[in-house]
């Protein structure tokens, strides 16, 4: 049970005592707080039930973490693959090699958020690098983002003055122009900074309402993320480094293979499998979490 739900069972016992409706003004508060974590509680269960959106950015390491922003994106699409569920790609910032500078994509399913919302945070691979003529051992890093679908129903309106649209043609790998016209859509939420960059629309317009559609989403991820921490006295950090000391799972494939989530302390010798896709023993340990 979480805090909303622990607050919702205690103003339900306070309605259940027979002075509840003796001071009207404060049931009536009481009643109003009830509603609302009754409304963020259903919107909750309508998210984890819901498609999720994931990107990946490139951190700490070059062209070693963008090939594994690239293997992160294989893993979780052989992942979803093994779940019958669907990928879509939304945008994807390609270099050279094939690997990604970020990549952001849909899976649809049911319960997808839900099972993959815990995915969020930095990843750290250790191997030996194919980009290294000394054959050095290297350190990289990627930040998994995983946001839940955000659908029209759901009321969150942003005022238009907080936010800054630009428009770009979309672009191929290598930075190809695969399309004449400036379809693709760039959105900057102001006061935040956030940015959300969407290509894969065939119009602008379809672009910009997929776009709204994963800033409000950000939006809310972050209003909810700020709310647990205040419940928990907790300080949310500001920093967005994706460096060592903040990762949440290491894949080590040399000197030893190994990959470990450091917040359920599970981990597996089996790198090849869990970077095809077997990622079921940590999905189940982090939830828990």
């Amino acid at each position: 049970m979480n805090e909303k739900e622990k607050r919702i069972a205690e103003i339900e016992a306070q309605m259940s005592e027979a002075n509840f409706w003796d001071d009207k003004a404060r049931s009536q508060t009481i009643l109003k707080e009830h509603a609302r974590l009754k409304a963020e509680v259903a919107v909750g269960e309508k998210f984890e039930k819901g498609d999720a959106i994931i990107t990946i950015f490139s951190g700490a390491g070059g062209d070693d973490a963008e090939d594994f922003s690239r293997m992160l994106l294989e893993m979780y699409m052989k992942y979803a693959t093994r779940k019958n569920w669907s990928v879509r790609f939304l945008h994807e910032n390609k270099n050279d090699h094939g690997g990604y500078r970020n990549v952001t994509f849909e899976i649809s399913g049911a319960n997808a958020y839900g099972t993959l919302k815990n995915e969020s945070g930095v990843h750290r691979l250790v191997r030996i690098s194919p980009f290294n003529a000394d054959k050095k051992r290297h350190t990289s890093f990627s930040l998994v983002e995983v946001l839940p679908r955000f659908e029209k129903t759901i009321d969150m309106p942003i005022p238009p003055e907080e936010i800054r649209i630009e428009f770009a043609k979309a672009g191929g790998p290598g930075g190809q122009n695969v399309n004449k016209r400036e379809t693709a859509v760039r959105l900057i939420h102001i006061p935040t900074k956030i940015s959300v960059h969407v290509s894969s629309e065939r119009s602008q317009a379809q672009n910009r309402e997929k776009a709204m559609e994963i800033l409000r989403a950000k939006l809310y991820k972050m209003r909810q993320d700020e709310q647990l921490a205040k419940e928990k006295g907790m300080q949310i950090s500001k920093t967005t480094d994706i460096e060592w000391g903040n990762q949440i799972r290491s894949y080590v494939l040399h000197p030893y293979k190994m990959v470990k989530d450091h917040r359920t302390d599970v981990e597996t010798a089996a790198t090849d499998k869990v970077l095809a896709g077997d990622i079921d023993i940590f999905i189940e340990a982090e939830k828990n979490i």
